[in-house]
């Protein structure tokens, strides 16, 4: 039998050399579709997305770029257009614990730079704005990439050069957020656009941002993206659908419940039924948890137990003679 040895570099397939969590948009626990979206997590499981411009409609889309891999999209679609006030901003965030980006050794001398490359389509060409956005340290840099045909898939990549001033907390806060911008009002264009790092200043933040949710029907879609360590842009990391789903999860978690009792015809079990319903993952922190019922019984008490155990539940039989009750329990520790 032979047998194999691992390299001393160790496995150079899947590394996790991606920093961005879900960047092929193919987890979307919540669901996969929205109307008139607010701000908050809304599909995509790890991206945020910020709405103060124009009514807004967000989905999980199965348009993606031919030939590269990739199954789902982020997809924004523009119901009723409208042009940005002074203090308004639309973008799509992902935001980053410190603990996981102590190797870029930001705030050092050897700082390192980063490389972002992504996949986008829009109907509106014109220029785009991405930023770093430095939250321990209130630092920011931004840089400007065009679309250049409507309606078509377009490859960017863009470097970011390292920071050495202000070090990332090496904890589970949230530290770093990387902003798509879609539309921007003057309070944060009105000055000169920040291309390098150094103290946020509002105004330079989106300077030359188009107005993407102008009109009724615009749609714009994005997928594959990477952010790693460097200056250039590697091909995009793939990671099994598990693997995905489970570092999601951290983050973001329904657990389903069913239970029963087996006494059928009672019509009071307010201390009968109880049980905890575990995580799949550690969570990030301690999570908020709340509950959708999908039957006429109800469970009175949700509690959460601590981030790395689970959900606890209470429930009694309010009408019939049931004695099940089924639902779901959600478990949100995002950043």
């Amino acid at each position: 039998m032979t047998i194999t040895k691992i390299p001393a570099a160790g496995f150079t397939g899947n590394n996790f050399r991606n920093i961005i969590i879900n960047g092929d948009m193919s987890i979307a626990q919540r669901g996969t579709s929205v109307v008139g979206t607010t701000d908050g997590y809304k599909i995509c499981d790890r991206w945020y997305f910020k709405r103060s411009v124009g009514t807004i409609n967000l989905a999980q889309s199965a348009q993606v770029p031919t030939g590269q891999g990739f199954a789902q999209s982020f997809q924004v679609v523009v119901t009723t257009g409208a042009s940005p006030t002074a203090a308004d901003r639309q973008y799509i965030e992902q935001r980053f614990e410190g603990q996981n980006l102590q190797y870029l050794k930001k705030g050092t001398a050897n700082a390192e730079s980063v490389t972002l490359s992504f996949w986008i389509k829009s109907s509106v060409t014109g220029t785009y704005i991405i930023q770093l956005y430095d939250v321990d340290n209130d630092r920011s840099i931004s840089k400007s990439y065009t679309i250049d045909s409507a309606d078509t898939w377009e490859k960017k990549t863009i470097t970011f050069a390292g920071d050495t001033t202000g070090a990332f907390g090496n904890d589970n806060s949230h530290d770093l957020s990387l902003r798509f911008f879609f539309s921007a009002g003057t309070n944060y264009t009105s000055g000169t656009l920040q291309t390098s790092w150094g103290a946020n200043v509002n105004a330079n933040q989106a300077v030359g941002q188009v107005n993407f949710p102008a009109t009724a029907s615009n749609e714009l879609y994005l997928t594959g993206v990477q952010l790693e360590a460097g200056t250039t842009a590697s091909d995009f990391e793939f990671l099994p659908y598990d693997v995905n789903l489970q570092r999601c999860q951290r983050y973001y978690e329904e657990i389903y419940f069913a239970f029963k009792v087996p006494t059928e015809g009672v019509t009071d079990l307010a201390s009968a039924i109880g049980g905890i319903g575990y995580y799949s993952v550690t969570k990030r922190a301690s999570p908020t948890v709340s509950r959708t019922d999908i039957t006429t019984e109800s469970v009175d008490t949700l509690s959460n137990t601590g981030y790395n155990i689970g959900i606890e539940f209470n429930g009694r039989v309010t009408s019939g003679t049931r004695s099940r009750w089924i639902g779901t329990a959600r478990a949100d520790a995002e950043l």
